[in-house]
């Protein structure tokens, strides 16, 4: 799904408020995007605006950089877990990301995935391994969705990226596991530098720590543990 065309409607079509979505931390909008030079190309997508984020003593204002930044890191290590996101400076209140809408079955998430679908457990495993390097502090069962072509993605990664280790997730059935070689494989270039586009989303810190969570990913080559029973987000759907 992440291709040039998608990514190029997301960067240059009309955008048109259709909704908020509820019960979201920050304002959250269900938008439609369409380029008139494309044939009227159209699409749903999930609007989230600078303006909208509740204030956070740990996360500088400017969330959707950190969304845009996700994205750019899936992609660099070719997984694709992070549907295309875009910065758009136009959006109907003001700048903030884009991302394409993930067509999916809402009752299902992490939960009911790791219980009943033992195909998608592989998936699973590189998502985990995607928030130890990317420090996500928000991993919900409910931000990792299944489409409805099967494929796996996780969204909401507003929360991410920052310098102290701050991993809170549900996604711990691995603990202890070892790494599979080809994920560590993919991360390791990481531990040396971080893609420019990535970086310039981050502050020095942010980027060091990135290369040292990868590092030590790299030695100790196994999903980490949570001892202190307490590094789950909340609510945890």
């Amino acid at each position: 799904m992440a291709d040039e065309r998608e990514r190029g409607l997301l960067d240059r079509g009309s955008i048109e408020l259709l909704g908020q979505i509820a019960r979201s931390s920050n304002e959250t909008f269900l938008v439609e995007v369409a380029d008139a030079a494309e044939g009227d190309e159209k699409t749903w997508a999930i609007y989230k605006p600078e303006l909208g984020e509740q204030p956070l003593w740990d996360f500088e204002p400017g969330l959707y950089r950190r969304e845009r930044a996700a994205y750019l890191l899936s992609a660099a290590l070719g997984w694709d877990l992070v549907p295309p996101t875009v910065i758009r400076e136009d959006g109907p209140f003001g700048v903030g990301s884009l991302q394409w809408f993930i067509e999916c079955n809402l009752t299902e998430h992490y939960f009911t995935l790791i219980e009943e679908f033992p195909q998608t457990h592989d998936d699973l495993r590189r998502m985990a391994v995607f928030d130890v390097v990317a420090n996500n502090t928000d991993r919900k069962a409910g931000h990792v969705l299944r489409g409805t072509d099967g494929r796996i993605w996780g969204i909401d990664h507003g929360l991410c990226f920052a310098a102290p280790f701050k991993l809170r997730t549900v996604i711990w059935d691995f603990g202890g596991q070892p790494v599979d070689d080809g994920l560590l494989k993919d991360i390791a270039p990481l531990a040396e530098e971080v893609p420019a586009d990535v970086a310039e989303l981050l502050d020095d810190a942010e980027v060091r720590a990135l290369r040292e969570r990868v590092q030590g990913l790299l030695m100790r080559r196994t999903f980490p543990i949570d001892v202190t029973g307490r590094r789950f987000p909340w609510p945890l759907i």
